[in-house]
């Protein structure tokens, strides 16, 4: 199956149904008052954390993601149906950031659910404006429109615990026999070319969740080989195994080479833990890998517990696996880490009643969150629908803010960016 963690697509929620404008038409009733129906909301764009999907694959050519629109109300005050929200599932930890690298929300938890884009607001029927002095309103509301959003999807592994070493250092062999993970296994460079998961069941009641992580080499946290495309995934893990050939001519620089790697794409990488193995030790006796072990440490110069293993025969990895439950121990891990390094946005706050006003030659552009979406909703083909608009523009201080910018009679005021919302001063 391929592996993808990277996808680009549009979600579009649904529009707000319209208001109905109707009055009562009953029998022996000379007038009847107004009766139209509100418009009922569009639909949401919701996301949801599921422990079936762990690629985001099915997103490849499914570029746009629709909820359906809110329909408009009708006579006797009936409500329009509201739209259905549109719920699409996604892996455990996914990222959901906008075209300018914003990140929006952090799926981490699984059945996590998110609004990604809110759906519009449906229109007042001519019922809802029923008043001492408006006692017969001849006019209803648009709905608003939906949010749409350009976004970015980009899936970071979640695991307890991080393979990482060169190519061929053993690390797929070495998950197959430490828990259930089946992953492709040949004897040449960059066999994995995406991460595989397995679980290691340490008693009845604990397991970790392991990430083999596609060989690293020279360069990667610059983009060489599969570099950074890979290099994200450890962000998520508590820990790390750091895995090397003991056949290697130069044992302290293939381990340098990753430890450098890590520490130049990210800091926080290079303070994971870390339980260094060096694999395919078979051959070796037990005097041997001694002495092997002890030099090495010397050459390191640190104090990082180091395990001689085979990966193939089974040597060792008992004692491999008593240090992972003791690394477990030491650092539960109680439920994935949100992202914190990319800046967080948030949609659907409460709306802000502040506004903004700008002039190009003799139009006057009003934008708020509270004016716009009054400006949505209004008909401006329809007179006593613009009557009521510059009745808002009045209470919430907007034509005073004119008339100190010297707004002259037959000026114009834009409400938001559409330049056919508009009325004459």
């Amino acid at each position: 199956m391929n592996f993808i963690d990277k996808v680009e697509i549009k979600v579009i929620a649904g529009n707000g149904g319209n208001g109905h404008k109707s009055f009562r038409h009953e029998k022996f009733v000379n007038k009847g008052g107004p009766d139209g129906g509100d418009g009922g909301n569009g639909g949401n764009v919701i996301f949801e954390v599921s422990s079936n999907i762990d690629t985001l694959m099915n997103f490849r050519f499914q570029k746009e993601l629709r909820a359906s629109d809110g329909q408009e109300g009708g006579k006797s005050k009936k409500h329009g149906k509201n739209g259905q929200d549109l719920i699409v599932k996604v892996p455990q930890g996914t990222i959901v950031s906008n075209n300018q690298n914003k990140q929006i929300v952090d799926l981490t938890d699984l059945s996590q659910r998110e609004i990604i884009a809110a759906g519009g607001k449906g229109g007042f029927g001519n019922a809802h404006f029923v008043s001492s002095v408006r006692q017969a309103p001849n006019f209803a509301e648009k709905g608003e429109p939906g949010e749409e959003l350009e976004i970015i999807l980009e899936l970071k592994l979640i695991a307890d615990i991080a393979l990482i070493g060169l190519p061929n250092a053993g690390k797929s062999t070495l998950l197959s026999r430490l828990s259930n993970a089946k992953p492709l296994i040949a004897d040449y460079p960059f066999t994995t070319l995406t991460p595989n998961l397995g679980v290691l069941d340490l008693d009845n009641k604990s397991s970790v969740l392991i990430a083999d992580i596609p060989g690293l080499i020279e360069g990667a946290s610059k983009g060489k080989g599969l570099g950074i495309d890979f290099l994200k995934h450890i962000e998520r893990t508590n820990s790390v195994i750091h895995l090397i050939d003991i056949y290697s001519k130069n044992l302290v620089r293939d381990y340098k080479i990753i430890r450098s790697e890590l520490s130049s794409y990210s800091k926080k990488l290079a303070r994971l833990k870390e339980i260094i193995v060096l694999n395919k030790s078979e051959g070796f006796s037990k005097d041997e890998l001694e002495k092997i072990v002890n030099k090495f440490q010397k050459d390191l110069k640190n104090k990082t517990k180091i395990i001689p293993i085979s990966a193939k025969s089974g040597l060792n990895l008992d004692l491999l696996k008593n240090e992972i439950a003791r690394m477990k121990q030491r650092k539960p891990k109680t439920k994935p880490v949100a992202d914190k390094e990319l800046p967080i946005i948030t949609l659907n706050n409460k709306m802000d009643n502040s506004f903004k006003i700008a002039k190009i030659k003799n139009r006057y552009i009003v934008t708020g969150d509270k004016i716009n979406s009054f400006g949505n909703r209004t008909d401006f083909d329809d007179q006593e629908a613009l009557a009521r608009l510059k009745d808002i523009l009045l209470r919430q201080g907007i034509l005073s803010s004119l008339k100190i910018k010297k707004i002259k009679s037959g000026d114009i005021i834009q409400i938001g960016q559409n330049p056919d919302h508009f009325i004459k001063y």
